[in-house]
């Protein structure tokens, strides 16, 4: 069979964090791909401003490098379980990957996942021990963890006799040794590796041609953009070709643009044949799966699957008493066109509409995946208000189920019954439990999705900031019932509008934590804290004192509080609860109730106290 010995295709998975897009920095440095000239910062494939403010990647990234007079193609895929969709649809466009493992903390949930996905599509894996320089690095007990994990996720004989290579992307170093002293600053036993591992794409242009799209682009000036790989045959510019959409029509085009991808840049080509990652311009509505192809040969690729959303929120309209202050777009018509344009490039995102013609049921694969979303809009001046997380129920095999995560905790020993107490209250199942050997352990639980909704931020203060939580989606199991997770505090409501003064907050904040600062602007109705108590209190925060011309023999001394709590968009989201939505604007986050006025809303709570009653 001949096979085209000129390119390599590779995609770069890892669990989040274990350094995929650092490593990709150096291969590019390290390569012949960029002149003496091109100044190249950290993690230059995260382009998008909240990667970069977060560190990690959200969308998948194609690029190039030379080395030795052949391309190497590298698709960067993110490594949060959220943005899992993306890594699915990259594996189809590759033949091998560079499976990333930290050298201190060993293989994740992340890390199953992605190898998961890796050896279904029978792809010829290499491993990078990363972060060998790391204190605490142990870099054999890993390699034989990697193998363990091979091994149970039914890897072949081949996969098994998989290269393992040591590096410290961030230092720009590797070797072939697990010894850190013998780390040589280069990336050639990387490069080398997949020349000799990785195999070669078949060469058979001369047949008709099939490019499947796996990721999709937009941009304004040429519209939709068809990112995938050419499986079959050669596609050039102003060929007239066929797209095989998903629900079985066709439907005709002609290419006005093919790009290649070489380092930073995405260069425009005349012509791609097999083996080729391209993108292209000219379909206005194609999607992650289709298959272009001859208008006298129409034949499609198998479609690509895509792991179903698991969490879904209620996006709407802002209604709130301070709309239109701070945003330009608040308008149903705007929020919902922009919501549809989301789906041009997100394949894991749904959006439905409800009964209501300003709200719209938007589901993902997690609460990140949808905070993210959140913060694009609101950068973008969109105004909106939001629901509580909730998860989406399935029925399989006639049976009514919900998602399940996988999580693995690492936390101080001090804190190991703290936390195993609070996921057991979340239905947790505790699976493994064993030291990690530094004065921390190491759990691993089942969890269902639901159960770990406002999670994090408890974690966290259990913790003292010092344990690592990581999650991803196991399965559907049948549903727990009669068990309702949730805030187990109520919240300290604003009775009026106003300004938030220091005397009054002083005078509530004994009733709770407070979310606002003196001087903030509140409405009737706004949540203003979280409540020591498990019911709602109802306060004014705007009250001012009363001027008198009595004098204190000590005169007045200034007013103190304590430092409020400001809650970030995720935190502010894992608080809600069923009667509360989260109002967004480019400048603010506030918290509120679903039914602002006070009579009103503690009518509505009777009335629900009774239905629940009888």
């Amino acid at each position: 069979m001949k096979t085209r010995d000129d390119i390599r295709n590779v995609a770069i998975i890892a669990h989040v964090d274990h350094g995929k897009t650092t490593l990709v920095n150096e291969l590019l440095k390290q390569s012949d791909t960029l002149n003496a000239h091109t100044e190249i910062g950290d993690r230059a494939l995260d382009s998008n401003d909240i990667e970069k403010e977060r560190g990690i990647t959200i969308l998948s990234k194609t690029t190039a490098v030379k080395y030795k007079d052949k391309q190497i193609n590298i698709v960067d895929t993110p490594g949060h379980a959220d943005f899992g969709g993306e890594v699915e649809r990259i594996m189809k466009m590759v033949d091998g990957v560079l499976l990333i493992v930290d050298a201190f903390e060993g293989t994740m949930p992340q890390t199953r996942f992605v190898l998961k996905k890796a050896l279904d599509q029978h792809l010829t894996p290499i491993v990078v021990i990363n972060k060998i320089d790391r204190p605490g690095a142990r870099p054999e007990e890993v390699v034989d963890e990697v193998l363990d994990l091979f091994i149970e996720l039914g890897a072949d004989e081949d996969q098994l006799e998989f290269p393992v290579i040591y590096a410290s992307a961030m230092n720009g170093t590797c070797s072939f040794d697990s010894n850190p002293d013998k780390q040589e600053h280069t990336m050639d036993p990387i490069f080398n590796t997949i020349l000799d591992t990785i195999p070669a794409p078949v060469d058979n242009s001369d047949e008709p041609l099939q490019f499947q799209v796996s990721m999709l682009d937009y941009n304004e000036f040429v519209g939709r953009i068809g990112i995938g790989r050419v499986f079959r045959g050669t596609i050039k510019v102003g060929d007239q070709v066929t797209v095989m959409k998903l629900d079985g029509s066709q439907k005709n085009f002609r290419v006005t643009k093919l790009f290649g991808f070489l380092g930073l840049q995405r260069v425009e080509i005349n012509e791609a044949k097999a083996g080729d990652l391209i993108a292209v311009s000219g379909m206005d509505d194609i999607f992650v799966g289709e298959t272009v192809c001859p208008v006298d040969h129409p034949e499609a690729l198998p479609i690509l699957r895509i792991d179903p959303p698991t969490l879904q929120m209620t996006f709407m309209t802002n209604t709130s008493p301070f709309v239109g202050r701070e945003g330009e777009h608040v308008t149903a018509r705007k929020l919902e066109d922009r919501l549809k344009v989301q789906l041009h490039t997100d394949v894991s995102l749904r959006v439905e509409d409800t009964e209501s013609p300003d709200a719209w049921t938007v589901s993902g694969r997690g609460e990140l995946h949808l905070s993210i979303l959140i913060e694009m809009l609101r950068r973008e001046g969109f105004e909106l208000a939001v629901s509580r997380p909730k998860v989406i129920y399935r029925e399989v095999d006639g049976q009514l189920c919900e998602p399940f995560e996988s999580v693995i905790i690492d936390t101080p020993d001090e804190y190991t019954g703290a936390v195993i107490d609070s996921m057991a209250q979340r239905k947790g199942d505790m699976l493994n439990m064993e030291p990690n050997g530094n004065g921390t352990t190491r759990l691993e639980f089942s969890t269902p999705t639901r159960g770990l909704i406002g999670y994090d931020s408890q974690f966290l203060s259990m913790t003292r900031g010092y344990g690592i939580l990581n999650h991803t989606f196991a399965e559907y199991k049948p549903v727990i019932r009669n068990w309702e997770p949730g805030r187990r505090n109520g919240a300290l409501v604003s009775i009026n509008q106003g300004k938030a003064t220091t005397y009054a907050i002083m005078g509530v904040e004994g009733r709770g934590t407070i979310f606002v600062d003196p001087g903030t602007e509140v409405y009737e109705g706004m949540i203003v804290g979280q409540s020591s108590r498990e019911r709602d209190i109802s306060v004014n925060v705007t009250k001012g004192k009363n001027m008198t011309n009595v004098r204190s023999s000590n005169k007045d001394q200034t007013a103190t509080i304590k430092k409020p709590t400001h809650l970030t968009l995720e935190e502010s989201l894992e608080f809600l609860n069923e009667d509360e939505l989260l109002e967004i604007t480019p400048e603010s986050i506030r918290l509120r109730k679903t039914i602002l006025e006070t009579n009103a809303r503690e009518k509505a709570a009777k009335k629900a106290a009774r239905q629940t009653q009888d």
